[in-house]
């Protein structure tokens, strides 16, 4: 019997259908990133989130070059917020923005110095 599963996102051959017609720029971008999304969907779920903490961590220990590694993180996550925002309830649009502007913010004062 065959495994059924299913995506939250869009799969790449409904492209082959839409030949010629110029599509959104939402839809350019999901359709773009099905490859990664559909790589990181076949990961173990614990790999994505070490390698986030990991890079958080860098950010914070490694004192002038560190906030490549968090400005690296909040780009990730913006476009997980901006990818995923259609879908979100409220609430869950609210604490997705909260996350997203306190990596900003440690991102912002890592990279400012501090006199």
């Amino acid at each position: 019997m065959a495994k059924v599963i299913r995506r939250w996102y869009a799969p790449l051959d409904t492209l082959d259908t839409l030949v010629g017609v110029s599509l959104p720029f939402r839809s350019r971008v999901e359709h773009a990133a099905y490859p990664v999304l559909d790589r990181l969907e076949r990961l173990p779920r614990v790999i994505p989130f070490l390698a986030v903490i990991a890079l958080i961590v860098v950010g914070i220990v490694v004192p002038r070059w560190g906030f490549l590694a968090s400005a690296l993180v909040a780009l990730g996550v913006a476009f997980l917020v901006y990818y995923t925002w259609p879908r979100l309830t409220l609430p869950e649009r609210m604490l997705r923005l909260a996350v997203l502007a306190l990596i900003v913010a440690i991102t912002v004062v890592q990279a400012v110095p501090h006199g």
